[in-house]
């Protein structure tokens, strides 16, 4: 029996899994590690939190299978990361990861230097304090020493690659969510570099995802339990891999996924340039195509939060807390008795491109109960989300999605998303596993295993289908315009909190 591992380096932990070549999970295994955050939007992680984990987990897989079987090992990760390393490739400074708004002031500074609409139409993004080289310029500033020091800036995967073959470099998709990147010359944009006055040489070398990085140093073997036979594929980041993994492999088929953070992404031929810049458009892990997205900060977590704020009770040593949540939310009506739930918790990307905006609960009233506030939670998701579409449906009659992520396990989540973007939504069988299974096809391909991106056919099965109930349209539409005039009426408002 041949193998293939696929990591997927979350922002809460590294899940590893075991595939077959013909696309069977064999088994996973999930190791946490912590996010610090901290101050005004700051969030950073330890980045050998992140080889531990990797170590951990692939030892765990590979009990009792023969290590010289597995063919090759990929990546999905979490992007826009800051991780500089000196010359021996140790770490300089905590990895400050894609949550992190801090780096504010040099997003200013890239608009004055270059432009706004010119940063967008070079590399398919917004300027914003999230992306990488703001947070270069953030380090260059406020940490000299470090940045004089390093010899390269890696995201999460590329740190990792590094540990196991020696090799300094990036894939296209993990490039093009840095704010540094050309999108149509598929190269790092000299211009955008120079404006921000950091060093070239900090930007690795750029590979495509099904690249062979190389192979597994004595050293990582040792350590992993890997061979030093096996090939380690560079793999790409998070969401053109979760585009992958959903099923996404032919022009303009489109997917939700509704994890930590939440998107709606796909695949396409051509560079999407939205001219609201409410979408924004990465290099995609399939080699020549691109994947339009539009990504929201705390959807998962939000939930995760008012778990945790609200229901401690309820979920306490249960072994299946979202569960026991989910039930609490049949027992509110659709429209949560109009109670509206911001979910700006982190600041907010699409559609808002607000660092400073931060969650709330509008309309309060007497009547309302603890299951009308978990609802609201998962509607103002669901609305945030509708958005989005909404800027999508200027371009393509979107009319169903792929459904992915933890999220999606719950079909009360998953009936509140198809009501709400009144769209048909299909879970894939392993809802979970949508990224790691773009990884494991990136490895394959990249090993020599699977012709192509078709090969996610092996790997997925379709499950279950949720369609936007037209019953439910009347509630949602005032509610749908109230969640939006709440916003732009308490923008003042969040920059007064911004400033405490």
């Amino acid at each position: 029996m041949k193998y293939l591992i696929a990591h997927d380096l979350g922002t809460s932990g590294n899940k590893a899994s075991l595939f077959t070549t013909m696309g069977q999970l064999v088994k996973s295994c999930t190791i946490p590690y912590e996010v610090d955050y901290f101050g005004n939007n700051c969030a950073q992680q330890d980045p050998e939190d992140w080889w531990k984990a990797v170590c951990t987990a692939t030892r765990t897989i590979l009990e009792g299978v023969d290590a010289s079987q597995v063919l090759a090992v990929s990546f999905s990760a979490q992007m826009q990361c800051c991780l500089l390393v000196d010359e021996a490739g140790e770490p300089l400074y905590p990895a400050i990861i894609w949550a992190d708004g801090r780096s504010v002031e040099e997003a200013a500074q890239l608009d004055e230097e270059i432009g706004a609409d010119n940063i967008y139409e070079i590399t398919g993004h917004r300027l914003s304090p999230n992306y990488s080289i703001e947070k270069l310029m953030w380090m260059k500033k406020h940490e000299p020493e470090v940045y004089g020091k390093a010899y390269r800036m890696l995201q999460a995967k590329d740190y990792v690659i590094y540990r196991l073959t020696g090799a300094f470099l990036t894939d296209c998709s993990d490039a093009s969510g840095t704010n540094a990147y050309d999108l149509s010359n598929r190269c790092w944009s000299e211009k955008i570099i120079a404006a921000a006055g950091v060093r070239r040489e900090l930007f690795p070398e750029i590979h495509t995802s099904t690249d062979v990085a190389g192979y597994v140093t004595s050293e990582a073997a040792q350590a992993t339990g890997l061979s030093e036979q096996t090939a380690i594929v560079c793999g790409g980041g998070d969401g053109p891999c979760s585009a992958v993994g959903a099923g996404c492999v032919h022009e303009n088929e489109m997917f939700t996924t509704f994890g930590t953070s939440a998107w709606i992404g796909g695949t396409m031929k051509e560079k999407f340039i939205d001219e609201d810049q409410t979408l924004f458009c990465f290099d995609h892990v399939i080699p020549g195509y691109y994947m339009p997205c539009g990504t929201m900060q705390a959807a998962g977590s939000s939930y995760s939060y008012i778990r945790h704020a609200l229901c401690e009770a309820e979920t306490k040593n249960q072994e299946h807390p979202y569960d026991i949540m989910n039930q609490m939310i049949e027992k509110s009506p659709a429209g949560a008795k109009n109670l509206i739930f911001l979910p700006y918790m982190l600041g907010e990307r699409a559609p808002r491109w607000n660092p400073d905006t931060s969650g709330a609960f509008l309309g309060i009233k007497m009547k309302h109960q603890k299951e009308d506030y978990v609802r609201a939670v998962l509607e103002g998701v669901a609305y945030n989300l509708e958005l989005i579409l909404q800027a999508y449906r200027k371009y393509l009659p979107i009319s169903e999605m792929i459904l992915t992520g933890g999220g999606a396990k719950g079909a009360t989540v998953c009936q509140i998303l198809a009501d709400v973007m009144q769209a048909k939504l299909t879970t894939p069988n392993n809802v979970e596993t949508a990224t790691s299974i773009g990884a494991a096809v990136i490895a394959g391909v990249g090993a020599g295993v699977f012709a192509d991106f078709e090969a996610v056919d092996l790997f997925l099965q379709k499950d279950k289908v949720y369609e936007g109930r037209k019953e439910t349209q009347a509630v949602y539409a005032p509610l749908k315009k109230i969640f939006d005039d709440s916003y732009c009426a308490l923008q003042p408002v969040f920059e007064e909190f911004a400033e405490l």
